[in-house]
């Protein structure tokens, strides 16, 4: 009897212990981690659509990559159109500046910097170089015309007394005579506008039109990078959630009239 009951003892136990191994063995084992090969497919699809925003929701058959698509078509449309303006306006306003203001001085058209275009938009006048032919310098005393108006900015800057000229041998006079000569505009870029206000309107009117294309254009680059960042983000959401789900996944994007955006996704 004692036999028999230590044996029912210990295959209570026992029999409990198996019982709990069986359950513990029907769980179902961990998922491995994802290959190498696997992890590289998630970037695939980031990929494409970081190149080309839609190509990677068109790979996985996702109907909002047609909007990536036409997103990117209408704002690259949009900058070279804003482009054109804006060289075709430069190239009005430079010929209006030839044409008009300098041609009484120079018969060689040269272009240089767009400061100086901006500079004949505040200036009715460049003023002279030299107002002397001597070999000496002597600089524009005009303060309406630009050169004038560099000329009383070094004295500004350089004379005790900008009414007051010092000795033409002194520090003070030849460092003003220095600034005036690096930022003076010189015989063959002279210009004047004199009679002719309507067409220096015109050419205030034309610069703020090139300026605002360009500037214009320079924001739509802005969209235009911004297109293909959402459009990779979005793909490597969309990839990621569809390997831990184990099944085909998709993020949509939601605008109503209530909220601003919403997210959805399914499986």
């Amino acid at each position: 009897m004692l036999f028999v009951a230590g044996l029912a003892g210990l295959a209570g136990p026992s029999g409990a212990v198996g019982g709990a191994a069986q359950a513990a063995d029907s769980t179902p084992p961990p998922p491995p981690p994802p290959s190498v090969a696997a992890r590289g497919r998630l970037w695939v699809r980031p990929v494409l659509s970081l190149a080309l925003p839609g190509a990677g929701q068109l790979a996985a058959h996702q109907d909002r990559a047609a909007v990536y698509l036409a997103a990117e078509l209408y704002t690259l449309a949009r900058v070279l159109q804003l482009n054109h303006e804006g060289n075709t306006a430069g190239d009005r306003f430079r010929d209006l500046a030839f044409d008009v203001a300098r041609r009484a001085f120079t018969t060689a058209r040269r272009d240089t910097v767009f400061e100086y275009y901006e500079t004949m938009e505040r200036f009715t006048e460049s003023g002279e170089f030299d107002r002397d032919p001597e070999p000496a310098l002597a600089p524009e005393t005009d303060p309406t015309t630009f050169n004038g108006s560099v000329w009383l900015l070094a004295r500004r800057t350089f004379w005790a007394d900008p009414n007051a000229p010092p000795d033409p041998s002194s520090p003070a006079y030849a460092a003003a005579l220095q600034f005036y000569q690096q930022h003076a505009v010189g015989p063959a870029f002279r210009w004047s506008w004199r009679n002719a206000a309507a067409q220096q309107q015109v050419f205030r009117e034309t610069i703020g039109k090139s300026d605002h294309a360009f500037r214009s254009a320079q924001s739509h680059l802005g969209v235009l990078l911004a297109n293909h960042v959402v459009s990779a983000v979005d793909a490597l959401i969309s990839s990621r959630l569809s390997a831990l789900a184990g099944r085909h996944a998709t993020l949509h994007t939601v605008i109503g009239p209530t909220t601003v955006l919403g997210l959805s996704l399914a499986f």
